[in-house]
C-alpha cells in the first residue's frame, strides 16, 4: 500500500507511540499504535520483498501493542514459523519501548514472495505456528504460548491465538505501507488497533479471570468488535488522523477513556560480546570453516550491524 499527501501544510501527528484505551465503562480494553521512524528504520535495514516487509511491519506493530502491557523489566517475543517461502518472522518488545523485527526467507523464492497479494500468512509461511514468549529475566521462568498458525492474516491469527491460548476474545486490525510527502522519499509506516474483553479490568463487574461471555457481555463485545472491523488501512496509516480522533470515530457512542501513551522506538540489543559468546559454542574446526581470510564475519539478523572476529 502506498499513499501520497500533496497538501503543502504539514499537519502530521506524532508517531512511535502506543495509546491504551477503554471503551466507555465496559470491560473492553484496547491499544492503538502508530509507528513512523521506528518501523521505517526496521524495514529500510533489510530491504525485504514488499509483501514480507509488510508482514514484518505488522509484527512490529503487534508486538508493540502487546508488549506495552508488560509491568516488569522484561521482553515479549513474537515468533511465527512456517514451511513456506518464508520460514520465520520474529519481533520483540523490551521494557522501555524498544522494538525490533526481522524475518528469514528462501532467497531462491523471492519472486514467489513478490507475487503475494500483501502480507498473506498462508501464502508466505504456509503451515506453521505462532509463539508468544514473555521473558521476565534470567531469574524468572519464561511463559510461552503456542498455537497453530490459524488465519489468512496476522490480525486474524492473533485473535485466534488469544481465544485458543488465553480464552480471551480479541480483535485486531493492522496495516503497513509507504507514505510519501512532497520533497521526501516514501517512508514505511505501520498502524494497529486491538481490543480485548478483559473482565476485572475496569468494567462494571469484577470477575477476575476471563470466562465465557454472558448475554449482555456478548452484546457489548459484538458491538465493539463490529466497529473495530470498520477501520480501514488508510485510517491506521494516515499521519494526519490522530489516534484520539480515530478512536472517537469508532466509539463516540459509548465514549472512550484514554490512558497515558507509551513511546516506542527501534533499538537492537546485539553486541560484539553477545556474538562472541555464540561463536564460542562452536568447535575450533567449525569456526575455522566459517572464516574467510582468517576472519569470521557476522551480521546481526535484526539490525544488520556487521561484526568481525579473528579466528
Amino acid at each position: 500500500m502506498s499513499a501520497t499527501h500533496s497538501d503543502t501544510t504539514d499537519t502530521r501527528t506524532n508517531d512511535d507511540f502506543i495509546l491504551p484505551f477503554q471503551v466507555g465503562n465496559t470491560s473492553v480494553r484496547g491499544k492503538i499504535v502508530r509507528l513512523g521512524q521506528a518501523v521505517n528504520e526496521i524495514l529500510q535495514r533489510h530491504q525485504f520483498p514488499d509483501p514480507l516487509a509488510m508482514l514484518v511491519g505488522e509484527a512490529a506493530a503487534l508486538v508493540a501493542m502487546l508488549g506495552a502491557s508488560l509491568k516488569f523489566d522484561g521482553k515479549l517475543i513474537l515468533q511465527i514459523e512456517g514451511d513456506g517461502p518464508v520460514s520465520m518472522v520474529v519481533s520483540d518488545y523490551s521494557a522501555g519501548g524498544a522494538i525490533r523485527a526481522t524475518a528469514k526467507f528462501d532467497k531462491g523464492k523471492q519472486v514467489v514472495i513478490e507475487k503475494a497479494q500483501g502480507p498473506e500468512l498462508h501464502y508466505l509461511l504456509a503451515k506453521g505456528h505462532m509463539v508468544m514468549t514473555i521473558d521476565q529475566g534470567p531469574d524468572m521462568e519464561r511463559y510461552q504460548g503456542v498455537t497453530p498458525l490459524d488465519g489468512p492474516t496476522l490480525s486474524v491469527a492473533t485473535a485466534n491465538y488469544f481465544m485458543q491460548s488465553e480464552q480471551i476474545p480479541a480483535a485486531v486490525r493492522l496495516a503497513v505501507g509507504r507514505v510519501s510527502y512532497p520533497g521526501e522519499e516514501p517512508k514505511w509506516r505501520a498502524g494497529g488497533i486491538m481490543i480485548q474483553f478483559m473482565p476485572g479490568e475496569g468494567g462494571v463487574r469484577e470477575r477476575g479471570e476471563a470466562e465465557l461471555l454472558r448475554e449482555d457481555d456478548q452484546e457489548i463485545w459484538t458491538n465493539a468488535e463490529a466497529l473495530l472491523n470498520t477501520v480501514s488501512p488508510d485510517e491506521l496509516l494516515d499521519p494526519m488522523l490522530s489516534a484520539e480522533n480515530l478512536l472517537y470515530r469508532l466509539y463516540h457512542e459509548n465514549g472512550v477513556r484514554l490512558f497515558d501513551p507509551l513511546s516506542t522506538h527501534f533499538a537492537c540489543t546485539c553486541s560484539a560480546e553477545k556474538v562472541e559468546k555464540v561463536l564460542d559454542q562452536f568447535t575450533d574446526d567449525e569456526r575455522a570453516n566459517m572464516a574467510e581470510n582468517g576472519k569470521i564475519k557476522v551480521d546481526c539478523d535484526f539490525c544488520r550491524s556487521p561484526y568481525e572476529f579473528a579466528v
